[in-house]
């Protein structure tokens, strides 16, 4: 079935641009939601996840990532990162130690029960990440992948 019958439309896209783009928005709103669905099951969201993916496979010497590199890896300023720490570290899933050469920089780790909660929740969602993109194949994902690069290396030409 087709976007335009899914969204039950009763006129053909504008352009096969928009199209394409609305089918993006289209599938990561159905990814979101089942995401969050999984996530929600576990007192998470899909941001304290990545967050936690971050540190635990990102971590380096530290143990951890400074709120600046969080900000970076997500994609988001440094005041969001701050507030999400904040909420997590008050869950008891991630602390904040200092730098061992400098006293102003904070290293965010993830605590032992935070890592308990991402080991636990990893697999299903590497099972559910599975199971939705079962019906490509190894080439199809690839080139699904460089397809997506294509358009985000356009915006970012545009961007300038």
């Amino acid at each position: 079935m087709g976007l335009k019958a899914e969204l039950g439309l009763k006129r053909d896209f504008a352009s096969p641009q928009l199209e394409a783009l609305l089918n993006i928005y289209y599938t990561a709103s159905l990814i979101k939601k089942r995401a969050d669905v999984l996530f929600g099951d576990f007192g998470l969201t899909d941001v304290q996840y990545n967050l936690m993916n971050l540190l635990h496979y990102e971590g380096g010497e530290e143990g951890g990532l400074s709120q600046a590199q969080l900000g970076e890896m997500m994609m988001v300023n440094r005041a969001n990162v701050t507030t999400l720490v904040d909420r997590m570290e008050k869950a008891a899933l991630v602390v904040r130690t200092t730098h061992r050469s400098d006293r102003r920089l904070k290293i965010v780790k993830l605590t032992q029960k935070g890592e308990k909660l991402f080991l636990t929740v990893r697999p299903l969602y590497i099972r559910q990440i599975n199971l939705g993109m079962s019906s490509l194949n190894e080439t199809e994902l690839a080139h699904l992948g460089q397809m997506l690069e294509k358009v985000r290396n356009n915006i970012r030409v545009l961007s300038k």
